[in-house]
């Protein structure tokens, strides 16, 4: 049965990628307390812009999976997931009050456009629903993760962050994590090849993008 998982096969074939992903310097320098806040403050606005774009994207899901699931539970999760995001702005801006950045004068760098432009790209109603929550367990997997190892045994993590770090490094979204990775994997086993390799190559550019996104919290983009 394991062998015919298709993400933690794709985990273990794009490693170094996967790695690259969730184990980034900007994160680790979070972990290890070496963090420069100003690439916080940085991230902090930048990743503002994007939930906002998020939301349209997971808004799309939860229509495609509506039309397209074999599984009502489907539709309940995504649901879920727009109701955490709503909370989630309202963090955002709480947060950005606390490190005064002022959100309504950020501007989008160019990492954050492109991974804006390719979500929007996304919720076409041509890009199935099986590669469209692929992406989405790509795209909250990363965050958990990497959030997750700033919370975990050895972190040295700053008092002033680990907020941040317990909003997605908490076990009730890692738990969320594993729920989505569980509808795409039986997506995948029930999809025909084409749908499989669309899906996997959405997984590589997912973390390819995030990977960007990172960089440019760092100031290296």
């Amino acid at each position: 049965m394991e062998e015919k998982l298709m993400i933690p096969k794709w985990v273990n074939k794009h490693n170094e990628l996967y790695t690259a992903a969730t184990r980034h310097p900007f994160t680790l320098s979070i972990r290890d307390g070496s963090v420069v806040f100003s690439a916080f403050k940085l991230w902090l606005g930048q990743d503002y812009i994007f939930v906002r774009a998020f939301v349209p994207f997971v808004a799309s899901l939860l229509l495609k999976a509506w039309k397209e699931s074999d599984d009502d539970s489907d539709v309940e999760v995504i649901l879920g997931g727009i109701a955490a995001l709503n909370d989630e702005i309202s963090w955002f801006k709480r947060e950005a009050s606390k490190w005064s950045v002022s959100l309504s004068s950020i501007v989008p760098q160019k990492a954050n456009l492109e991974y804006c432009r390719f979500l929007e790209s996304i919720t076409s109603p041509e890009v199935e629903y099986t590669v469209a929550v692929t992406a989405f367990w790509a795209i909250e997997a990363v965050y958990q993760e990497s959030y997750a190892h700033c919370l975990s045994d050895g972190a040295k993590t700053p008092e002033e962050l680990k907020e941040t770090c317990q909003r997605w490094g908490n076990d009730g979204f890692g738990q969320y994590c594993h729920t989505l990775q569980n509808i795409a994997n039986r997506r995948l086993e029930k999809s025909p090849e084409d749908i499989v390799l669309k899906a996997e190559a959405m997984v590589i550019r997912v973390l390819e993008y995030e990977v960007e996104f990172w960089n440019m919290s760092r100031g290296e983009t």
